[in-house]
């Protein structure tokens, strides 16, 4: 009896005792997109360019020094939305332009809709640019329960016009492109949109009263063209000659501004301490347009270093290290499964996802999961911006000195891939040049000495990462390796889904952009 006695305090021991320790609340997402901002645009890389509070938010959190985008807006932005390469999603080849009737495939789940799932109330502001010829394409309907901003790539920062040559038509149409929810706003005019998308931002941070946690995508139209800034911006800079450069650099320096005024909210209305702010670039900048990757090769549209190694920093008072500088690999890919995992949610009901979560390498200095970065596989590509003297042919004639056939892989497709420190690029990447910042002087480049019929190279891209020792005719092995790696995804791809416009996108009738099939 006594044994039995002493057994029931034991018992209700082990019943009161809590199984494990509770969950920490799920913590507030914030992803700030930044759009053409280039590696030598930013204050820590040794750019001319004012951006302390991107500094100081960088300083103070993880810098991610080889981060790597896609060369151009949709790319990055599908990718990042559904963790998957746009050789799976049909999206490979160039832009969703304005009359194309194409959007990220439908059955394609994204991660607003995954976080969703765990729980989160999920905002966008900017710039969406994957698709909006139906309505189930549009933001409100892949996942976000609010959206504010507009459709299409790119428009004027002021009257949120965007003007298109309807070929079929031989019409060029200019109309509002601005929306929100999924109606058209017409207010807006006059007010640059840096302000308007901060000033939403800002406005969903204060009334965000719920207990869900916050997960907000605030996608910039700064800094892409066109070059638009008021002159109070400009005026820092009155020492910069080129006149592109000049406004570019006013317009980086308003962004900066923007993204400090985005965090002083997160302070002051108390969801700062729970908070993860992902910052990054959608590609490299455009050397045409004001930007400068120095002294990386290469700009937006190619596969060389200043095409796709972005700009990016996570900052956070959850990281458990803070003020360093991480060297692993990290895609735009892998932003959707790192986010979903710090949601507490699961890719449950995703198509096998190419991203990885990341966050123990961020958070804690561990070696990334990803080894290996498909960059892309373009069998259409074509330059339509090409550097001077240098053709934009997809496919180049064999040269005579290339040990290289296509035996594994037709070297003659725009293809990239890295793998460890190397990364093989094959076909015609895209522009070749150096560009060094236009600070005092107007544009100059440093020109590529490879022939113009050279289509094949690899680089250790750690310790060449300007991409100016091409090593294949040194490490033949690796180079074979590499290409049957791409033959591998290429093998797996899906078809490019590049439809002709439909002049029924013509706005006309309604004045603004937006569905039309």
């Amino acid at each position: 009896m006594a044994r039995r006695a002493g057994a029931l305090p034991l018992l209700c021991l082990l019943l009161c005792l809590p199984l494990g320790a509770p969950r920490p609340p799920a913590p507030h997402l914030v992803l700030v997109l930044a759009d053409d901002l280039g590696w030598g645009d930013v204050g820590w890389h040794g750019s001319a360019i004012r951006t302390p509070r991107l500094d100081a938010l960088g300083a103070g959190g993880v810098r991610l020094e080889r981060y790597y985008t896609q060369p151009l807006c949709t790319p990055s932005r599908s990718q990042l939305l559904t963790g998957r390469y746009q050789i799976h999603t049909g999206l490979q080849h160039q832009i969703i332009w304005p009359c194309q009737p194409s959007c990220v495939p439908l059955d394609e789940k994204l991660l607003p809709e995954l976080l969703q799932e765990a729980g989160y109330i999920t905002h966008m502001v900017g710039k969406w640019h994957l698709g909006m010829y139906r309505k189930e394409c549009l933001p409100t309907r892949r996942g976000f329960d609010t959206y504010f901003g507009y459709l299409l790539g790119s428009e004027d920062y002021y009257s949120h016009d965007h003007c298109v040559l309807i070929k079929a038509k031989n019409v060029t149409c200019c109309a509002l492109d601005f929306r929100d929810g999924e109606e058209v706003a017409t207010g807006f005019k006059n007010t640059y949109s840096t302000n308007l998308f901060t000033e939403r931002a800002i406005d969903l941070i204060a009334n965000h009263k719920t207990e869900k946690p916050l997960f907000l995508y605030l996608a910039f139209q700064s800094v892409h063209e066109p070059l638009e800034v008021s002159e109070e911006y400009m005026k820092p800079y009155s020492s910069i000659k080129d006149i592109k450069r000049r406004r570019y650099a006013g317009m980086v320096t308003l962004m900066d501004e923007a993204v400090g005024n985005l965090t002083d909210a997160l302070k002051r209305y108390g969801l700062w301490e729970n908070t993860v702010l992902i910052f990054s670039t959608d590609n490299g900048g455009q050397t045409l347009a004001g930007g400068n990757n120095w002294p990386l090769r290469g700009r937006k549209w190619t596969l060389w270093e200043g095409g796709v190694r972005g700009v990016g920093f996570v900052a956070s008072p959850l990281l458990k290290q803070k003020g360093v500088e991480s060297h692993e690999l990290i895609h735009i890919s892998d932003w959707l499964p790192t986010l979903v995992h710090l949601a507490g949610g699961h890719t449950n009901g995703t198509k096998p996802l190419d991203g990885f979560n990341v966050w123990n390498t961020i958070s804690e200095g561990r070696p990334s999961p990803r080894v290996e970065l498909l960059h892309n596989i373009d069998p259409m590509f074509v330059d339509d911006s090409p550097c001077l003297g240098i053709d934009n042919r997809t496919s180049l004639p064999q040269s005579k000195s290339s040990p290289w056939d296509d035996t594994i892989f037709n070297i003659s497709m725009h293809a990239g891939i890295r793998h460890g420190k190397w990364k093989l690029l094959t076909g015609y990447p895209g522009c070749s040049h150096w560009f060094p910042p236009p600070s005092l002087f107007n544009e100059s480049k440093i020109q590529s000495s490879d022939p113009p019929t050279k289509r094949l190279w690899l680089f250790d891209i750690v310790h060449d990462p300007e991409e100016k020792n091409d090593l294949s005719e040194k490490y033949p092995h690796v180079v074979e390796k590499l290409l049957s790696r791409l033959r591998y995804y290429y093998k797996r791809s899906v078809p490019v889904f590049y439809p002709d416009e439909d002049p029924h996108c013509d706005p006309t009738a309604t004045g603004a952009w937006g569905p039309w099939a």
